[in-house]
C-alpha cells in the first residue's frame, strides 16, 4: 500500500469518524428535547 493509499484511507476514516459524532450529538439534543417537551408538557 503506498503512503498516498494510506493517507486516503486515514482521511475518509476521520471523515466518517466526525460525521458519526454530529449524529451521535443530534440524537443526544434531540432526545434532550423531547425530555424537556414532556415535562413542560405535563404540567
Amino acid at each position: 500500500m503506498t503512503p498516498e493509499e494510506d493517507r486516503q484511507i486515514r482521511s475518509r476514516q476521520k471523515s466518517r469518524a466526525i460525521v458519526t459524532g454530529l449524529l451521535l450529538g443530534a440524537l443526544v439534543l434531540l432526545f434532550y428535547a423531547i425530555t424537556i417537551a414532556k415535562i413542560g408538557g405535563g404540567h
